[in-house]
């Protein structure tokens, strides 16, 4: 008697010490082996659905449904009751799961089948115990067996009640977690709304959008057709990034000849070329800690797409004429009216390059698309002139709102806003705008006597009256300037359809309005 509550002792001891379930069940299981000489002794645990029995011991492979009588496990759940079954019984038992376990069990004689229950009538699992000649009568009544069962139940509960606890605080902070992002992600959406302006899902999404792009380093890629916002959407994602206290840099790859793309992007050393009297920072060096914007990335020349390439790769580069290389730490973001897939099918745009900018893509849909958002962004627009003008408009009509709904805006948002500050400029202080004055067809219409208005100069703001000419070349500069300035308003500052109509390629409106500083407002 005093051995065997020596050996009690020690037993709870060493199932009191263990810190997880798994190895509490294989404790417990070892003490029952050795205690009463068993041949084998599993411990299948119950799932939280209560539609599954499994051991640890066995992976896979030692699952079992409780709804699958084929083995006689459900059985003993179902009743509630230990029972003996012999192993002439389990042979008949065509259940290749518990064939498996009678297998790795040494085929014994006799198996003891015991479910365990917690004093609230919880099914635990069950035990398995497996012998040759065992009387189990003789030994599931004996103190120790009883109070080895007993403490197993206890300390099985306690894990469970810990294990239960550790994932209700997990769910919590999940649940809190996911609370403040989606607080922060509305609260960040909410500051975006005063630029990214509009109500439409489409907008409200992009906003969100472009809140999830700023949280992280990848590359973006902004696509949409000119005029629709893709550099207030650049600029949205460094104010929402942690590098909006960095440089944001700008460079308009249409703007910029492909001569001197190059030197502005990776600058130069004195003397690297003809007219090189001094070194010049590049725009990548100066975009170090902060996000470099290249806007129309589509007009890039292609020799200088491969180094662009190699410059996201490892964040080095090499100005023109220098020995070593320079490390700049830049986000990126891109944008282009162009499809760029075309591009890539044209052999004008390196598809590798295409995939390493368009890390997180984002797409804003044309203005006609979303009609819904005319009513706040013309409000918007009214307000920034008030603010800038110091008086202006109190708002706009339902009427003229209408006549702008059945509009299909070429320009997009920034033909809107032309329009808008034009009718503000011819609506009274105080008034709301009105359908009459919003120019909407045809908005700078050339008179039919062409000749004389470009002679005349209310015709075209910038050229002198031909008696006052003195210098005819900066004459016809400035004649070329106020066409290509004229033509821009007309098509809402889209350089292509701008282009397209004075008969020039891209590149050279773009080489002429940097020339001539003509912007596309």
């Amino acid at each position: 008697m005093q051995k065997e509550l020596h050996t009690g002792i020690d037993l709870a001891v060493a199932l009191v010490k263990q810190d997880t379930l798994p190895a509490l069940l294989n404790t417990a299981t070892s003490q029952l082996e050795n205690a009463f000489g068993l041949a084998k002794c599993w411990a299948l645990e119950l799932d939280l659905s209560g539609r599954t029995l499994h051991c640890t011991k066995l992976d896979d492979a030692g699952e079992f449904d409780c709804n699958d009588f084929s083995h006689p496990f459900a059985h003993i759940l179902q009743i509630g009751q230990p029972r003996e079954l012999t192993r002439a019984a389990s042979y008949r038992l065509d259940h290749a799961g518990f064939q498996n376990l009678l297998e790795l069990s040494g085929r014994p004689r006799n198996f003891w089948l015991e479910p365990l229950t917690g004093v609230d009538g919880r099914t635990l699992g069950m035990l398995v115990l497996c012998g040759d000649h065992p009387d189990w009568q003789g030994i599931v009544t004996q103190p120790l067996y009883s109070g080895l069962k007993h403490l197993l139940v206890h300390q099985w509960i306690s894990h469970l009640q810990t294990r239960d606890q550790v994932w209700q605080r997990r769910l919590l902070k999940h649940s809190l977690d996911h609370l403040y992002d989606a607080e922060t992600l509305r609260q960040r959406c909410a500051q975006l709304a005063n630029t990214l302006v509009g109500n439409s899902e489409a907008m409200t999404n992009l906003r969100a959008q472009v809140v999830r792009a700023a949280g992280s380093q990848l590359s973006v890629l902004i696509q949409g057709e000119t005029g629709c916002g893709k550099d207030v959407v650049a600029l949205g994602i460094h104010d929402m990034s942690d590098r909006a206290n960095g440089p944001m840099v700008v460079v308009n790859c249409a703007a910029i000849p492909d001569t001197l793309l190059e030197s502005e992007l990776f600058g130069h050393t004195k003397g690297a070329f003809s007219g090189a009297d001094q070194a010049k920072e590049g725009l990548l060096a100066q975009a170090n800690g902060g996000t470099l914007f290249l806007d129309e990335i589509g007009d890039m020349p292609l020799a200088l797409q491969s180094k662009l390439l190699r410059v996201l790769e490892s964040r080095q580069f090499r100005p023109l004429g220098a020995r070593e290389e320079q490390h700049s730490d830049f986000r990126l973001v891109a944008a282009t009216h162009q499809p760029l897939q075309k591009g890539i099918e044209d052999r004008r745009f390196r598809r590798d390059l295409f995939y390493r900018l368009s890390q997180f893509p984002l797409r804003i849909l044309p203005l006609r698309e979303r009609s819904e958002d005319l009513e706040a962004l013309s409000r918007h627009f009214i307000r920034l002139y008030t603010e800038r003008e110091g008086s202006g408009p109190l708002g706009i009509s339902s009427h003229a709102l209408s006549a702008l709904a059945d509009y299909n805006f070429p320009g997009n948002v920034r033909e809107l806003r032309n329009i808008i500050e034009l009718a503000c400029l011819q609506t009274p202080a105080g008034d709301d705008i009105q359908p009459e004055v919003l120019r909407l067809d045809d908005l700078f219409a050339e008179s039919a006597n062409s000749t004389t208005a470009f002679v005349e100069a209310k015709a075209i703001p910038g050229v002198p009256p031909a008696d006052d000419i003195r210098d005819l070349k900066a004459a016809a500069q400035a004649f070329e300037a106020a066409i290509i300035r004229e033509r821009l308003r007309k098509y809402g500052g889209n350089r292509a359809q701008a282009a397209e109509s004075l008969g020039l390629p891209k590149r050279t409106l773009a080489h002429k309005c940097l020339k001539y500083q003509v912007t596309d407002a």
